[in-house]
């Protein structure tokens, strides 16, 4: 198989395999609409296997929701060929509509409008909690 370099964009590298899918949902990058490659499960000497996205003409990717689903992965910035900047996402201390409460009862499922907001409980387990019912997110 030959996936060619990318000219212009991002390269997501270190994503947990299995999880690029997941991965770009989270991101809202729609893979029906933009030139993208996927390797899932490519040999890793330090991870085993990993899964690697490539995306073409982007060069903007929200690194705090993928230090949410997908801390260790690193992400390689690409113009004419080179990469010229790579970045660690880290676990962001707060989020904001990226994912949903599952507490029945908590306000912002009973009520419309409520921004789901969540805060970093537990760095080590990579553990969020709801700002308003202090329920235990989970991705």
């Amino acid at each position: 198989m030959e996936v060619t370099s990318v000219q212009n964009g991002i390269i997501i590298d270190h994503v947990p395999a299995g999880t690029a899918l997941k991965v770009l949902h989270y991101l809202h990058i729609d893979p029906a609409k933009t030139r993208l490659a996927l390797i899932m499960n490519a040999d890793s000497p330090t991870h085993g296997t990993k899964d690697i996205i490539k995306i073409e003409d982007t060069l903007d990717v929200d690194l705090e929701v993928l230090g949410l689903v997908a801390r260790q992965a690193t992400v390689g910035f690409v113009r004419d060929g080179r990469i010229i900047e790579k970045r660690e996402p880290q676990l962001p201390e707060h989020i904001v509509d990226v994912i949903t409460c599952r507490n029945p009862r908590c306000v912002t499922t009973t009520e419309r409008g409520i921004k789901q907001m969540f805060h970093l409980a537990h760095s080590e387990r990579q553990e969020y909690r709801c700002d308003y019912c202090d329920e235990e997110a989970k991705l």
